[in-house]
C-alpha cells in the first residue's frame, strides 16, 4: 500500500491512502500536545471525551514542561492563587504556583525569586500573625527553614534578605526589631498588591500550544533558507569587492613607481604597461591590447565594464596522472616550470576559483601527502634538489598550499613533510627566496597542533633564536614568519620550557627586536615575550637583565592599544604564578584555524623562472600538454595562448610587503597566520591582545 510520511518537530506520522492513521513514534507527546490545545481553546467537553478515550485505549499521555492556558483559565489560576494566599495554605499555593508559572520565570527571573521569597516569610509568620496555634507556628517555620537550605539559599548574599535567615530562630519575632513590621497591616497590603500584579504578568506571558510552534515551523525553515541564501551571495560580493580592493592597492603602488622612475628619466615601456592593465582587469578582460595606438586605454576601460563571460580556464580538467608522472620524470627544468603554472592556478586566479583548484589538487593527491608511497618520496625530494629554480619552486607550491586552510588540513597528512621542510631550512642561504618559502610554509602549518608538537621537539625554537640574533641581515619576509612563528611555538607550555636553557638568549634576542624599525613584528614580539614570562626561572631572568626597565622605554604616547600591551607584559613578569597554571593551553582538542584563506603575493615574487626560446610557462603549459582527454585540441591550444598573452607573468612588486605597509598607512596588513587570541593575564576576561 502507498504510503507517505509526514515528519514534525518531534513527531513520526505514517499515513495511508485510505486514511487511517498509526502512530508509530512520540505517541505519548502527541497526545499532550493535543490535550494542551484544547485546554487552551477552551474545549473542556471535548478535552474529557480525548482523556477518557486515551484512557479506555490505554494511549499514554506524557506531562508537558510548560502548559498553555486560555485567558479564562489564566484569570482561575490568579484567583485560586490569592484565595490560597488568603488562607495560609502554604503547600497548596505553591503546588498551584509551581504548575502554573514557566520554569523559566520562576529560576531566571529576579523579581519571581524575590516575592518567593517574602511569599514564604508570609505563610512563615502567618501562624502567628492570626494565632493558629504554637504547633502550627512551629510546622510553618520548619518549612520556612526548609525553603532557606534549598531555593532561598541563592539570595543568602542579598543584603536585602539577610537578616531573615535568623527568623527560624527567634523565639518572639513579634517583638523583635528588625521583624515587627512584618505583622503589620502596611507590609501585607503592599505584599498583596505586588503579588497581584506579578501574576497578572507572569500568567499572562505563558507560551502559546506546541501545536501552534509546529504550525509554524515550515514557514520559519523557509525563512531560513532564503535568509541563508542572502547571507552566502553578500558573502561573495564582499570577498570580490576585498579582492579587487587589495589588487588595485598592488596595481596603484606599481603606478606610482612608474610615475616616479619618469619623472628621473626612464620612461615606461607599452609592456610594462600592458602587464598592469593585464592585472587591474584581470578578473575580467584577457585579451591582449596594442597600447601603442592612441586611443587603447579607454579601449581598455570600456572593455573593463563590458559584459564579460566567466573565467573559464581555471576549470578546466587536468590529466593529474600524466602531471604527476612529470614531476617524478622530466627534466629539473621542466619540472620547475610545471610546479610553477601549477602554483599559479592558486595564486594568479580570482579569488572564487581557488577553492575549486585546491579541491581539485587535494583529490588528485597532487603533492602526495594523503598516501605514502614513491610518488611522495619524489615530493619531498624536489626541496632538495641540485637545481636551485626547481628547489624554489617546490617551496613556492608547499607555501601556496599551507596558505588555504583545505592546503593545511592535506600537508598536515604527511608525517615526512617536517623533515623534508626543515633539512631545505637548514641547508639554504640566509638570503635564500628559497628559505623564506619554507619559513613561510612552517609558520602557517604551526597552526595545527601535531606539527607544533613536531617543531618544538626538533628544536625549532632554538634555530629561530639563533636565527634571530642576526635580524639586520634578514629580509622583511624572513623576520616577520620567523618572529610568528617562534611566538606561535612559544604559546604552547613545551614551548615555553623549552626556552629555560637558553632563557638569556632568547630574552636577549626579543628585547632587541622591540626596538626594530619593521614595527609589524611588534605584536609577534609582546606575544612571545608575554608567553615565555609565564615561566618563573625566565621572568627571574628577565628581571636580572632590567626587563622592565627596557620595557617602559618603548611606552610612546602616540600608540595607545600598543602601550597596554606592554603594561600586560610588565604585570606578567612581576607575577607569581606559575606555569602549571597554563597547562590547560595544551589540553584543547580543537585546531585553532584562521577563519579566512590569504594568498600573498610574495609567493611569486622575484621569479627566476622564466621561459626560454619555444618553452610554454604558466596556463599554456599546463592547456597544451596536461589537458584531460577532448579538451587538448589544436584549437584549443591556439585559443589558451590568445587569451593568456600578457598574463602568464607573475604578479611583481617593486618593494616587499613591509615597506610597502609602512609607505602606506591606509594599506591593512598581510595576514600572518597566527595561532590563536592571546589572553593578558587571567583576571583581564574581555581584554585581550589580537596577535
Amino acid at each position: 500500500m502507498l504510503r507517505r510520511h509526514l515528519l514534525t518537530k518531534n513527531t513520526v506520522f505514517s499515513l495511508t491512502m485510505s486514511g487511517s492513521l498509526s502512530v508509530v513514534a512520540f505517541e505519548g507527546e502527541l497526545n499532550s500536545i493535543v490535550k494542551e490545545y484544547l485546554d487552551f481553546g477552551g474545549f473542556d467537553k471535548t478535552l474529557q471525551d480525548f482523556e477518557r478515550e486515551c484512557e479506555q485505549k490505554g494511549k499514554p499521555i506524557a506531562d508537558l514542561d510548560v502548559k498553555s492556558k486560555s485567558n479564562q483559565k489564566l484569570i482561575g489560576i490568579q484567583n485560586e492563587l490569592m484565595k490560597r494566599f488568603h488562607e495560609g495554605k502554604r503547600n497548596k499555593y505553591f503546588t498551584l504556583w509551581n504548575e502554573s508559572l514557566p520554569v523559566t520565570v520562576r529560576d531566571g527571573d529576579s523579581v519571581s525569586q524575590k516575592l518567593e521569597f517574602y511569599l514564604n516569610i508570609y505563610f512563615a509568620v502567618y501562624p502567628i500573625r492570626f494565632a493558629k496555634g504554637q504547633d502550627e507556628g512551629e510546622k510553618a517555620m520548619q518549612g520556612f527553614k526548609q525553603y532557606l537550605e534549598t531555593r532561598g539559599s541563592t539570595l543568602s548574599q542579598t543584603t536585602e534578605f539577610l537578616p531573615f535567615y535568623a527568623l527560624p530562630f527567634v523565639p518572639s519575632p513579634t517583638s523583635h526589631p528588625s521583624y515587627k513590621e512584618l505583622f503589620s497591616d502596611t507590609w501585607l497590603k503592599d505584599l498583596e498588591v505586588r503579588l497581584e500584579k506579578f501574576l497578572t504578568l507572569a500568567l499572562k506571558s505563558t507560551p502559546q500550544p506546541k501545536l501552534f510552534e509546529l504550525y509554524q515551523i515550515n514557514q520559519l525553515q523557509q525563512q531560513l533558507v532564503e535568509c541563508e541564501r542572502k547571507t552566502m551571495s553578500y558573502i561573495k560580493r564582499h570577498n570580490k569587492v576585498q579582492a579587487d580592493y587589495h589588487n588595485l592597492i598592488g596595481v596603484t603602488a606599481d603606478l606610482v613607481d612608474a610615475m616616479e622612475a619618469t619623472l628621473q628619466g626612464k620612461p615606461i615601456t607599452p609592456e610594462k604597461l600592458q602587464t598592469l592593465c593585464s592585472r587591474l582587469f584581470s578578473t575580467q578582460f584577457h585579451q591582449s591590447v596594442d597600447l601603442t595606438r592612441p586611443g587603447t586605454a579607454g579601449d581598455v576601460l570600456r572593455a573593463s565594464i563590458a559584459p564579460q563571460h566567466d573565467d573559464k580556464f581555471a576549470y578546466k580538467t587536468l590529466d593529474y596522472e600524466k602531471v604527476k608522472h612529470d614531476m617524478a620524470h622530466s627534466t629539473d627544468r621542466n619540472k620547475a616550470l610545471l610546479l610553477q603554472a601549477l602554483r599559479w592556478r592558486l595564486t594568479q586566479s580570482a579569488p572564487h576559483l581557488r577553492d575549486p583548484v585546491m579541491t581539485a589538487f587535494v583529490q588528485n593527491d597532487l603533492l602526495g601527502c594523503a598516501t605514502p608511497g614513491e610518488h611522495r618520496d619524489v615530493v619531498l625530494s624536489l626541496l632538495t634538489a641540485p637545481l636551485e629554480i626547481l628547489r624554489q619552486s617546490a617551496s613556492r607550491m608547499f607555501n601556496a598550499f599551507a596558505s588555504m586552510s583545505a592546503g593545511r588540513t592535506y600537508l598536515a597528512q604527511n608525517q615526512d613533510l617536517f623533515k623534508g621542510l626543515m633539512d631545505n631550512l637548514r641547508s639554504e642561504d640566509k638570503d635564500s627566496i628559497t628559505r623564506e618559502m619554507i619559513l613561510g610554509a612552517l609558520q602557517k602549518l604551526s597552526l595545527r597542533r601535531n606539527l607544533q608538537t613536531a617543531m618544538i621537539d626538533k628544536g625549532v625554537i632554538e634555530w629561530l633564536v639563533k636565527v634571530l640574533e642576526d635580524n639586520d641581515s634578514l629580509s622583511d619576509y624572513t623576520l616577520e614568519y620567523s618572529v610568528a612563528l617562534l611566538m606561535n611555538l612559544c604559546l604552547r607550555t613545551a614551548g615555553k620550557k623549552r626556552c629555560i636553557q637558553n632563557a638569556n638568549q632568547t630574552l636577549k634576542v626579543l628585547s632587541d627586536l622591540l626596538g626594530h624599525e619593521n614595527q609589524e613584528i611588534r605584536p609577534y614580539v609582546n606575544g612571545a615575550l608575554y608567553s615565555i614570562l609565564a615561566i618563573p626561572t625566565i621572568r627571574e631572568e628577565a628581571k636580572a637583565m632590567g626587563m622592565e626597565e627596557i620595557l617602559r622605554c618603548f611606552i610612546k604616547e602616540d600608540q595607545p592599544d600598543m602601550n597596554r600591551q606592554i603594561e600586560f607584559i610588565i604585570k606578567q613578569l612581576n607575577s607569581t604564578e606559575s606555569v602549571d597554571e597554563y597547562e590547560s593551553d595544551d589540553e584543547e582538542d580543537e585546531e585553532d584555524e584562521e577563519d579566512q584563506d590569504a594568498m600573498e603575493s610574495d609567493l611569486d615574487k622575484d621569479e627566476i623562472l622564466k621561459p626560454e626560446g619555444d618553452e610554454l610557462s604558466g596556463e599554456p603549459l599546463l592547456a597544451g600538454g596536461y589537458l584531460t582527454r577532448g579538451a587538448n585540441s589544436a584549437r584549443a591550444r591556439r585559443r589558451q595562448q590568445k587569451d593568456f598573452d600578457g598574463m602568464n607573468e607573475p604578479l611583481r612588486r617593486p618593494v616587499t610587503p613591509s615597506h610597502r605597509r609602512l609607505q602606506d598607512p591606509s594599506r591593512k596588513s598581510q595576514p600572518r597566520y597566527v595561532h590563536r587570541t592571546l589572553f593578558l593575564g587571567r583576571n583581564t576576561r574581555g581584554l585581550k591582545l589580537r596577535i
